[in-house]
């Protein structure tokens, strides 16, 4: 296998298991796209929405059930894993506990059969590259969860892979070590230069870290688009649930005019802007609660009138829960901390208020 490609390309992959009952279901369904040199690609959804199917299946590790898989114009979806010569990175880091830091970073080249001489400057170069120099003699049991992510991450690029795929490589570390480490992640990928593949169901983690984000749901892919894309006009309403915008209310159709749409319900008037429409009088419409501003909006439009039920103060803001008056709760990113009780104003612009089709 040559150890650097243009581009790889996912045509209509698909991977079916057998179900209750002998039916089979399609744990991932006509993924399609193409992945360039140099590219990092986040796929993010929640457990059970394909995303580590999809990587197993790059990797080789479950065949398809319909589909191709492409290094530029050489088919790899027969070829076995090894065949592939991809870095993989695993969740639990799968370090051989008895091994020094070397010798683990070493084995794939052994079971390459690189020379002996090769293989000592390659160990050394990752050991650089991820910051570990001076650890080689160490066993896993002696470094914190971080080190030994990065001893995996090591093994995975001393092979020089043209691809490295990461399923959930940060899910067992706490809080800050996971901060630290997904930037050593994008630095490290930065200096390879070759195309990263990572699964992760952190919406924090694919935006800080991808290029590119899929989104999936039930093995469909419902989004792919940069993180900013993502983050800021979902494709559809579980693209926008997933990526945090929990205010979500039912409201009548007023008018409609291009992609502004006029809203109302029992004690609220909203214009927003239309994201994906269907027939019928009733849309949905989706506001992050960092979007919600206390007080009253320019000549009054998009105001809505509530009472404070809870404040829960974060530090340099508050998350507020107001009330209105038909009962319809509304998650507000606040800098200020109103008294409960309080009847307050809040508002929205109304490209922040974004429409979809009833579900």
């Amino acid at each position: 296998m040559k150890h650097d490609f243009s581009e790889l390309r996912l045509d209509r992959v698909t991977r079916r298991f057998a179900g209750a009952g002998g039916h089979a279901f399609a744990a991932l369904s006509e993924l399609t796209i193409t992945i360039r040199r140099g590219e990092f690609v986040a796929l993010l959804g929640p457990s059970g929405c394909g995303k580590s199917t999809a990587l197993n299946c790059i990797a080789g590790l479950l065949p398809l059930s319909g589909g191709t898989i492409q290094l530029d114009e050489l088919r790899i979806d027969t070829l076995p894993p090894e065949k592939r010569g991809f870095g993989m990175v695993f969740q639990n880091y799968a370090l051989f506990p008895h091994m020094t830091v070397r010798r683990n970073i070493a084995f794939g080249l052994r079971m390459q059969g690189v020379p002996g001489s090769q293989i000592a400057s390659r160990v050394k170069h990752a050991l650089k590259l991820v910051q570990l120099t001076g650890q080689e003699h160490k066993l896993p049991g002696q470094l914190s969860g971080g080190q030994q992510q990065r001893v995996a991450i090591a093994r995975a690029i001393v092979i020089e892979p043209p691809l490295v795929l990461m399923d959930e490589p940060l899910s067992n570390l706490d809080a800050k070590l996971r901060i630290e480490t997904r930037a050593e992640i994008r630095r490290i990928h930065r200096e390879l230069g070759r195309a990263t593949i990572y699964v992760t169901h952190d919406q924090d983690e694919a935006l800080s870290l991808a290029d590119r984000i899929v989104v999936m749901k039930d093995g469909v892919v419902q989004q792919i688009a940069t993180p900013h894309e993502v983050y800021a006009q979902p494709a559809n309403l579980h693209v926008a649930n997933f990526m945090g915008y929990r205010n979500v209310v039912e409201l009548d159709i007023v008018r409609e005019e291009g992609t502004r749409v006029e809203l109302s319900g029992p004690d609220m008037r909203l214009v927003g802007t239309r994201k994906q429409m269907g027939p019928g009088t009733r849309a949905v419409v989706a506001m992050r609660p960092e979007e919600i501003t206390l007080g009253e909006g320019p000549d009054g439009r998009n105001t809505i009138v509530a009472r404070v039920d809870n404040v829960e103060y974060a530090g340099r803001d508050s998350l507020v829960d107001v009330i209105t008056s038909s009962g319809t709760r509304l998650h507000v990113r606040a800098t200020s901390s109103p008294a409960l009780g309080d009847e307050v104003r809040v508002h929205v612009s109304p490209e922040r208020v974004l429409v979809y089709p009833v579900a």
